[in-house]
């Protein structure tokens, strides 16, 4: 399932990772897509704290490591997304934890 980076309400720009581990890696075969109102294919990419794309899609797969964030008209900034290339990972599910929540932890090789 998609998960929010951010815990924002619905009047913030979300940028959802799929598969749902952080840090994403490269290697699997991570899809990134922007949610947020405004017209569909209106999405402004950044990558590396670098303009990257206007009026990209809303969705892609990602095939180079780095920071990633997005900008959708009328509800701004998404948070960022860094996309690893590591040949070891030791991953958490894309969720809010609370105190006391019982963990599964990712380990890539």
């Amino acid at each position: 399932g998609w998960f929010p980076l951010s815990t924002a309400g619905a009047q913030t720009t979300q940028l959802l990772v799929e598969p749902p581990w952080k840090p994403a890696v490269l290697w699997d075969r991570v899809t990134l897509t922007c949610q947020g109102s405004g017209t569909s294919n209106a999405t402004t990419w950044y990558k590396d704290g670098q303009r990257w794309g206007k009026g990209r899609p809303d969705q892609f797969i990602v095939t180079e490591s780095g920071t990633y964030k997005c900008d959708r008209p009328g509800t701004g900034l998404s948070s960022t997304v860094s996309v690893l290339n590591d040949r070891l990972v030791l991953q958490v599910p894309v969720r809010v934890l609370l105190e006391g929540d019982t963990l599964t932890l990712h380990c890539q090789v």
